[in-house]
């Protein structure tokens, strides 16, 4: 039962974040992408506020630890979120959750040319496939780009910044708890928001026709993506170990590809499910037992505030 309970817990938090794809494209219909970001952020500060004072779990930060977690911030939320955000108005929940899905391969590649850190030849392998899976996903016909390519260059902004976000995020793990962690980064997210939809999206919200049906989507990300997501996949790391419940994240794109099928009547040709599972396995051999602990702690909280 106890094994049950743990990867129930894991397949959830990875059908959450595969959700939260859908549920963005969803929100936009109504709200742009700076607003449904910044009340995600402030639904998710006031739930995990709610949850750490229930559990008693506030940490002190450390002095020199404070340039770090502003770092961490302005990597993710806050760019990671403008390029995601964006990037998902110009392409579809599936491609969005497939070039999302290769920041592991990219943070790989950072951490070798940074901290020259050796990677297998299957880990070489793994890299070579997932972008050659992309190439497959978004290539039509004639060898013509079939999504928009605005969308990919946001996106592309994404997976930079969640680099950047793994790299910082690497040197703060061993001292803090991931679900604090990504309090403080959406609470000073939310504080980096607050002038950018004050100056381009306020007056907007104000004429905007508020319904409750229109902010369930955004209610729905902060709720099960930003938080339940998190707490369910820190609750599987604990239990089954890093590197096993990361291994995990590659069904995302999977989950996504159902459910926007399903709900969105996203449609999918032979070759973009021929990509996806290019894609898909090049990350499982490009995160083959290739790094040390710490970056796989950092990792495993990588992308995950979607």
């Amino acid at each position: 039962m106890n094994r049950f309970r743990i990867f129930g817990a894991v397949m959830l938090s990875m059908i959450f974040w595969a959700f939260s794809f859908i549920w963005f494209k969803i929100a936009n219909e109504s709200f742009p992408p700076i607003t449904i970001v910044f009340i995600r952020l402030v639904l998710a500060v006031i739930i995990l506020t709610t949850y750490l004072t229930i559990k008693g779990k506030f940490q002190k930060i450390k002095k020199e630890d404070r340039k770090l977690f502003l770092l961490l911030a302005v990597f993710e939320p806050f760019f990671y979120f403008l390029g995601e955000s964006n990037g998902l108005t110009y392409v579809s929940s599936t491609t969005g959750s497939v070039i999302i899905s290769t920041i592991p391969v990219i943070a790989a590649i950072a951490a070798w040319l940074l901290f020259g850190e050796k990677l297998r030849a299957l880990n070489y392998a793994g890299i070579f496939l997932s972008f050659a899976g992309i190439i497959v996903f978004v290539l039509g016909p004639g060898g013509k780009l079939t999504f928009n390519f605005i969308g990919l260059l946001f996106l592309g902004l994404a997976v930079i910044s969640a680099v950047g976000y793994n790299l910082t995020l690497s040197r703060l793990v061993g001292s803090y708890s991931p679900v604090f962690i990504v309090h403080v980064q959406n609470v000073i997210g939310a504080v980096l928001f607050l002038p950018v939809f004050l100056f381009n999206d306020l007056s907007s919200f104000i004429s905007s026709t508020h319904t409750l049906k229109s902010y369930i989507p955004i209610i729905e990300l902060s709720v099960f993506a930003s938080c339940g997501a998190f707490i369910l996949f820190a609750f599987s790391v604990r239990k089954m170990g890093i590197s096993k419940a990361n291994a995990f994240t590659n069904f995302i794109p999977i989950f996504t590809a159902i459910f926007s099928l399903l709900i969105m009547g996203d449609k999918l040709t032979i070759q973009n499910f021929a990509g996806m599972a290019i894609v898909i396995t090049g990350l499982f051999l490009s995160q083959s037992d290739r790094r040390r602990k710490d970056l796989d702690d950092a990792m495993a909280l990588t992308g995950k505030t979607a």
